[in-house]
């Protein structure tokens, strides 16, 4: 039970430090003059991560590979098949399918760099570069294809922005904003792992399943919110923009400095069984993105379903 709590507590405290970043920075980025697609892009589109990243970083330093990776490829998972399958229970998601498909093909390219640099089964410095050098190209090819008009996401970036409300407006909040954002982050990271392990422990099962499920699950309530709000409010390319940017950001840039920090090595039954579903709801999402085709609530409830069938096998064929 206190294990359960640490891990309830560490959750609360990375949600609201992610809601403190965030609303804290773009109110920095507008002050600043920073143009609302950079800001819906990195705040908005890769802030949601936050907690992913403290998370990893953290479990990285801790020597915790199995919590660190699995809490990536886990909310990659999570991201597509809980929280789309929740947003089209709410309203169907009807998208534009330019507007996302250049993100949608890098998440799979992603993907596939994934499983293409785990076949050593360990994430190193030069692949820490890999992942990183992707990041950073992927950031420079959006910016100036959708500053220069060429891609038709660049409304889908400034709409991102637009849907964080209640900024802080002075300087002084704005400040503070952003350091408890940072503080809560730092603790709730430090909590959250205290109490993942203890649940590894006493249930007996491996900390590579409490990061692919529970750690997974508790770093992406803020992408949740962000992407619940944007279906309530029938902005089905915010709602899905939303996942992509955060899984884009999870595998590229979150593994890369986890991995730059400290070798990672990667549990035999991600390399089985957990990289391959990632890659396959992907691949589900491209599909979906390309054909231009209507998230209806039936297939949302499959995709909560699939979940639920993920998380079955997390915890007994493979548990161990």
């Amino acid at each position: 039970m206190l294990n359960l709590l640490f891990v309830a507590i560490g959750v609360l405290l990375l949600t609201g430090g992610g809601e403190a970043l965030i609303r804290g920075s773009l109110a920095a980025a507008h002050r600043l003059g920073i143009s609302p697609l950079l800001s819906g892009l990195l705040i908005v589109g890769f802030g949601t991560s936050a907690p992913e990243l403290v998370v990893s970083i953290d479990a990285a330093l801790n020597e915790r590979p199995d919590i660190a990776i699995g809490n990536v490829v886990g909310s990659n998972i999570g991201n597509i098949l809980l929280i789309l399958g929740l947003c089209a229970l709410i309203t169907p998601l009807a998208v534009k399918p330019l507007v996302l498909r250049r993100d949608s093909v890098t998440v799979v390219a992603a993907s596939i760099l994934f499983l293409v640099l785990v076949g050593g089964n360990d994430l190193v410095t030069s692949d820490a570069a890999i992942l990183l050098s992707g990041l950073a190209a992927y950031l420079i090819w959006a910016y100036w294809t959708e500053r220069s008009g060429e891609a038709p996401s660049a409304g889908l970036h400034i709409a991102e922005g637009e849907e964080v409300t209640s900024l802080p407006r002075t300087a002084l909040w704005i400040v503070m904003a952003v350091m408890l954002g940072l503080f809560l982050l730092i603790a709730g990271s430090q909590v959250l792992l205290k109490g993942a392990v203890g649940i590894a422990e006493s249930l007996g099962v491996s900390e590579a399943v409490i990061g692919l499920t529970l750690v997974a699950v508790g770093t992406s309530l803020p992408e949740l919110s962000i992407s619940v709000v944007a279906a309530f409010r029938k902005h089905a390319d915010v709602a899905i923009g939303n996942v992509l940017g955060s899984n884009i950001f999870n595998l590229l840039g979150i593994l890369g400095f986890s991995a730059l920090l400290q070798p990672l090595p990667v549990h035999e039954r991600i390399l089985q069984f957990d990289q391959w579903v990632m890659l396959g709801t992907s691949l589900i999402l491209l599909l979906f993105l390309y054909t231009g085709s209507r998230l209806s609530r039936l297939e949302g409830a499959l995709l909560l379903l699939g979940y639920g069938v993920y998380v079955s096998l997390s915890f007994t064929i493979f548990g161990t």
